[in-house]
């Protein structure tokens, strides 16, 4: 199995981290430094974008779909409930997120001037607005890590490179980014460039 892989891409860190959360071997191909993977990638993927998973004879791109083939393939540990009420609601969460504060997470990495500061601030209003889902459970609407964590936590990662800063209104927020944070798998999943993105914020 091998993972295209850009070594600053949100959507790229979201499948790290839920094939470390899975202890899956995978052979990770940095995109962005091999110009040969670059090409293999144009052949692989129509849209010509990282990430994309090829296990044998399978090709598959969008981080979505790529986290949800991994957690139905490889089932232990489980991130999504088996309940479909319960799994309904997270994939509700997991849209928003995607809709809403990746959109804005994603305009902030090319934004300059008064559109980056306008693309921050709704980006931390709109945060601060959920700190109450936080509260309510370990991680979100669950005791158990899902893959709606798995996409949250490199978002909130990139945060203080974005220029985001929650403070005391997004308490909740943190305490959870740091449960995220202090896991072994989000640990291995950071490449040295993520690794980076914070110590230069």
């Amino acid at each position: 199995m091998a993972l295209y892989s850009s070594e600053t891409s949100l959507d790229s860190h979201r499948v790290r981290f839920v094939l470390a959360e899975k202890g899956i071997n995978v052979d990770i191909v940095n995109v962005s430094e091999d110009e040969s993977a670059a090409a293999d990638l144009a052949e692989l993927n129509p849209y010509n974008e990282a990430p994309t998973l090829v296990d044998r004879d399978l090709v598959l791109y969008d981080a979505g779909v790529i986290n949800d083939y991994l957690d139905e393939r490889y089932p232990h540990p489980p991130l999504m409930p088996v309940d479909p009420v319960s799994r309904a609601q997270l994939r509700l969460v997991h849209h928003r997120i995607i809709k809403d504060w990746f959109v804005l997470a994603r305009e902030l990495e090319t934004a300059t001037g008064k559109a980056a500061g306008q693309a921050a601030r709704q980006l931390k209003e709109s945060i601060i607005a959920a700190n109450e889902l936080f509260k309510m459970s370990e991680y979100v609407l669950s005791d158990e890590l899902s893959l709606v964590d798995c996409t949250l936590g490199p978002l909130l990662w990139r945060l203080p490179h974005l220029g985001v800063k929650l403070g005391k209104p997004g308490a909740s927020v943190e305490a959870y980014a740091h449960r995220i944070f202090s896991r072994p798998s989000f640990k291995s999943s950071l490449t040295q460039a993520e690794k980076d993105l914070v110590l230069d914020a």
